[in-house]
């Protein structure tokens, strides 16, 4: 068995009294505290968190424009330096190969940001479809340079604004400024307004001998302001309630982003061909089989990924993600189901271990965030 990665801020973890887990091939925490306690503290204050293991891809070069708008289903063309977009690539087919954000550093210059378990996948795709010569785009796995940590909450901006001289009122949502430098240290980082909560706050990129030192600093400047930092388990609670997709469970190989509704960042009306563009097309123009929806469960019971999601006795669907949302106090959860029952108010069963307990389908905004 292979030894697990560890990001630069690991030693850190045991300081703080984390409990890790082994989450895609690295060694990470799950949580510090409660995963409950992390939450709340992230919706109603700030929440810290080391997201080092994310990947990082740089494509630079004359042509990198006209290859990312080829790889990627949003409109590359859009973008301005220092600004920020989200994305997908997808497979002929229209499965999704990753969901990731593109940050234009330059002209010719761009960093995609990539899930972790994926960095390796994402990076052999862009190279196996890449036809332009070394000259004219040039593409680099970096993520062995970054350290990045998200900090998120109502209180985020706030805390942040501490230790910089950096005006973080001017960095608007997915907007970026890679000048920032924070009191004692020398390097700049890359401070991006994005997350991964639904609630305000910062992606901080920064080069990895500075990565300790910027994470104890956020730490110390949040210490008297309820500042916390966060495990994966809240993570993953947070993203939920403010519907954002995890690949692997609402997107994969075998859904598209039409399916999980998320057609906003495909733009199959771009002038530029792309991979997985006619599927796509006919998905948006005509509708799909499948589609993802909330649903929140009447009977008690939680429902869980892979969970099973009948109509009568037609097995309909699965359930791709859920919880007892920490925020609402209620059990709920996204399903992918056959498009003919995704009706709000539709009641269904879900398979819970040997019992079908009822749930209805509802509006996916299950928080309502800045």
């Amino acid at each position: 068995m292979s030894e697990l990665k560890r990001t630069p801020i690991y030693p850190e973890y045991g300081k703080l009294g984390a409990k890790t887990i082994d989450f895609g091939g690295w060694d990470l925490p799950v949580q510090f505290s409660s995963i409950k306690e992390e939450h709340l503290a992230t919706r109603t204050k700030a929440g810290l968190f080391d997201v080092s293991h994310m990947g990082e891809i740089l494509v630079t070069g004359p042509k990198s424009l006209e290859y990312l708008q080829y790889v990627t289903t949003n409109d590359v063309s859009k973008l301005v330096p220092n600004r920020a977009q989200y994305a997908f690539m997808c497979y002929e087919n229209g499965g999704t190969v990753d969901d990731f954000l593109i940050y234009m550093l330059d002209e010719n210059e761009f960093l995609v940001v990539v899930n972790a378990a994926n960095t390796e996948k994402d990076y052999d795709w862009m190279i196996k479809n890449n036809d332009f010569s070394s000259d004219e785009v040039t593409i680099q796995n970096v993520s062995s340079d970054f350290v990045q940590v998200a900090l998120q909450g109502p209180k985020a901006e706030e805390i942040l604004q501490t230790i910089t001289d950096t005006d973080l009122s001017s960095i608007k949502f997915f907007r970026f400024n890679k000048e920032v430098h924070f009191s004692g240290i020398d390097v700049p980082a890359l401070v991006s307004r994005t997350g991964y909560t639904g609630e305000d706050g910062f992606e901080i990129y920064i080069s990895v001998g500075a990565g300790t030192k910027l994470w104890n600093l956020i730490l110390d400047a949040g210490k008297d302001k309820g500042l916390l930092p966060v495990g994966l388990g809240a993570r993953d609670t947070l993203r939920f309630e403010a519907n954002l997709p995890l690949y692997g469970q609402e997107l994969s190989a075998s859904i598209s982003p039409i399916e999980a509704g998320l057609g906003f960042a495909v733009k199959v009306n771009k002038e530029a061909n792309f991979i997985g563009k006619e599927v796509l097309k006919e998905q948006v123009e005509n509708g799909t089989k499948r589609k993802i929806v909330g649903i929140e469960m009447i009977d008690k019971g939680i429902p869980r990924h892979d969970y099973e999601v009948f109509h009568g006795e037609e097995k309909i669907g699965v359930i791709t993600s859920g919880t007892q949302s920490p925020t609402l106090q209620k059990n709920i959860g996204l399903a992918l189901i056959n498009s003919e029952y995704a009706v709000e108010g539709k009641e269904l069963e879900i398979q819970v271990r040997k019992r079908r307990l009822r749930a209805k389908v509802v509006p996916r905004t299950f928080l309502k965030q800045n």
